[in-house]
Parts: structure tokens; C-alpha cells; sequence
């Protein structure tokens, strides 16, 4: 049974198009590019000479006044649907011949060629609708009539003149780039020296105290201080410690001269910077003494 125009829900034919008058097909011949390109037609089924046919006659019958850039989009399509059914016949199965194989790949950027030349179809068709209908359009130039103009409602303004302006200037003004403090990454540095320098005072007239009573005005840092302090002085001998259970409060008993100033290491004190640049590599190795030792 063939396939007729009216049996198809599809878009009218474009101006200046032509029937096409087949065994298996009656109607438009964009509507017959419309099957093709959605598969619902098979290529090898439609006889391109009787598509040719319709055309020629198409043209014959236009006469002097035949469209010469459908003629040329007739051609391209008609060469597109030629190769396509060509490739079309290959028999279908297992391609080992490297020469079918590209009759394949031929017959796809075919057909897809043909589906990129719908798409232009419909959006040209798209643009030409669109053109008329906006061409029967003109922007309005005069101005609003009176009796619009009075059922337009007051403006009440809420705010003064100068107000306005001050938000306008706030709104306008640059803003302030917003930083982040790095207060909290570079803490003051706690001086253990120092802190060693209180505990002996505190312990000379104390003669003994607990570490928590020690550090009890202490911050975090400085708790840290006094505790490396402490270890210090017990290396020194000037205090001992003493601990009833573990974990329990410790004691810390002054044992050193009751007065004189004591010599605190300063290692805890020294610089990183200082550190580093003893280690350059300008700076030479000391050398070992050949009896080996230290």
C-alpha cells in the first residue's frame, strides 16, 4: 500500500516544493526527505530515476520563472540520496573487505548528512515564518494618551533627596578588601629564660609549690614556658619533684642557693632563623679529631 501524504501528521509542504508520484509514495518531496530521514522509508525502496522524473517535469512546467537554487538543492540532495542507497545494497553481515567497510562508514556520514540538511530545512522554515509574522509588527513611537496617562498612580516617595543620594554613594563607593588575620599563626614567642627567672623568686620564698599553683596565672603558651623551665632548673639541680601517685599533683621543692644568679640554657630560646643559618653550607663542618673523640 503506498504511502500518501494525508496519512502522515507532518509540517505542509515548503513553498516552491514538488510531488513526487511513486509506486510506494504519493506527496510532497520534502515530506518523502521527512520519511527517509526518520527511518520510516527505506532508501532502497524508492526509485531515484522517477524522483528525477517528477522534478524535471517540476521545472518543465515552471517555465521561464524555475527556481535555479532549488534546481541546485535538488541536485545536492539527489546525489546524497544516490550514495546513501548505494551503500544501502552492501549486504549486511560480517565486513572484512576494508573497501566495504568504507562503503559503511560512507552510507553514515550519508545519512547523516542528510538529517543535518532536514534540520536546516525546518529552521529555515522556522526563520521565514517568524520574518512575515514579525513584519506585520511596528514599534509603538507616540506617546501615552491623557486618558491612560490619569490611571497611572502617584509616586510617593519614601525617602528624601539626600537620603537617596547617601545610599547611592554607599552603593557606589569601593569596598574595603577583606583580610585575614594571621594573629593566631604567629603567636608572641614565650621566653623560657624569663620564665625560668619568676619560678626561682617564687620557690626562694616559697621553699615549695605545686606546678598547678605555679602556672595558675599562666597562659597556654606561658605554661609551656615554665614547664620547660622547670626542667631546667631540675637539670641544674636547683629543684626537685616529687609525686605521690601517678598522674597525681606534683610538687616542685627548691633545693639551689638560697641566693646568686643561676645559668639558664637559652636553647629553648634561640631563633629558627639563627638555627638555619648555622647550617649553611659556606659555613665549614667542624672537624672530628683523628683519635676519635668527641
Amino acid at each position: 500500500m503506498p504511502v500518501t501524504s494525508g496519512d502522515l501528521d507532518a509540517a505542509p509542504a515548503a513553498r516552491g516544493s514538488f510531488d513526487v508520484h511513486l509506486t510506494n509514495f504519493e506527496g510532497p518531496f520534502d515530506l518523502l526527505l521527512q520519511l527517509i530521514g526518520r527511518r520510516q522509508l527505506d532508501i532502497t525502496e524508492v526509485s531515484l530515476s522517477l524522483v528525477t522524473s517528477d522534478f524535471i517535469a517540476h521545472v518543465k512546467a515552471a517555465g521561464p520563472s524555475w527556481d535555479l537554487d532549488q534546481t541546485t538543492q535538488f541536485v545536492l540532495v539527489a546525489a546524497t540520496l544516490l550514495d546513501l542507497k548505494a551503500a544501502r545494497l552492501i549486504p549486511a553481515g560480517e565486513v572484512e573487505d576494508p573497501e566495504d567497510l568504507a562503503l559503511l562508514e560512507a552510507r553514515d556520514l550519508l545519512f547523516a548528512r542528510l538529517l543535518a540538511y532536514r534540520a536546516f530545512k525546518q529552521v529555515a522554515g522556522w526563520l521565514e515564518e517568524t520574518l512575515a509574522a514579525e513584519s506585520r509588527r511596528a514599534p509603538r513611537t507616540a506617546g501615552l494618551e491623557p486618558h491612560f496617562a490619569r490611571l497611572l498612580p502617584e509616586i510617593e516617595l519614601t525617602i528624601t533627596a539626600d537620603a537617596l543620594a547617601a545610599l547611592a554613594a554607599g552603593a557606589m563607593a569601593p569596598k574595603v578588601a577583606e583580610t585575614v588575620s594571621l594573629a593566631h599563626i604567629h603567636a608572641p614567642a614565650v621566653s623560657v629564660t624569663e620564665q625560668a627567672g619568676v619560678l626561682v623568686d617564687r620557690l626562694r620564698r616559697q621553699r615549695q609549690a605545686t606546678f598547678r599553683a605555679l602556672t595558675g596565672d599562666a597562659d597556654r603558651l606561658t605554661t609551656v614556658a615554665r614547664f620547660l623551665a622547670l626542667l631546667e632548673l631540675f637539670r641544674e639541680g636547683a629543684v626537685a619533684f616529687e609525686q605521690v601517685s601517678a598522674l597525681g599533683e606534683l610538687t616542685v621543692r627548691w633545693t639551689g642557693a638560697d641566693s646568686g644568679e643561676l645559668e639558664i640554657s637559652d636553647e629553648f630560646d634561640a631563633n629558627p632563623d639563627d638555627e638555619r643559618g648555622a647550617d649553611r653550607p659556606d659555613q665549614a663542618p667542624q672537624q672530628r679529631p683523628e683519635d676519635g673523640t668527641p
